[in-house]
């Protein structure tokens, strides 16, 4: 995947809530390091405000969200809500872990772009990514 923009792109990968299972995680930031992205992980038992503020801090192009607990309906819209209060409306919001097809169209209509299923290759998360953020940060190319 040719990289031609300005600069890396970033992403902040993190882990929402009480669930403990981060290998799937670790999998993606590292597979999105290898595809040349800057991968800020935050660990463990972040909460929506955790995770938007450091998304704002370390000026992301993306957050990645690994939920495998069953509350994704509940944090992914309390993200997009944070992250438009935060003005972060240019800041891709993803995701994945066990996700109900018909719950990820509901996600996907409120403004969660593309969830990803167990199984995805790391190789499409990555160009889905790096599309996207070419796609919708003008400002870096």
């Amino acid at each position: 995947m040719g990289n031609e923009l300005n600069r890396p792109v970033r992403v902040l990968v993190a882990k929402v809530g009480l669930d403990g299972h981060d290998r799937g995680a670790k999998v993606v930031a590292t597979a999105l390091r290898d595809a040349g992205m800057e991968v800020i992980y935050t660990g463990l038992r972040q909460t929506p405000e955790m995770v938007v503020n450091t998304a704002l801090q370390e000026d992301v192009d993306a957050i990645g969200i690994s939920i495998l607990s069953g509350a994704h309906m509940t944090v992914f819209p309390k993200l997009l809500q944070l992250m438009k209060e935060k003005g972060l409306n240019d800041v891709l919001l993803t995701g994945g872990g066990i996700i109900p097809e018909e719950d990820m169209q509901e996600l996907n209509a409120a403004g969660v772009c593309k969830l990803f299923a167990p199984g995805a290759s790391t190789a499409e998360i990555a160009a889905y990514i790096h599309d996207w953020v070419k796609e919708n940060r003008k400002d870096l190319i």
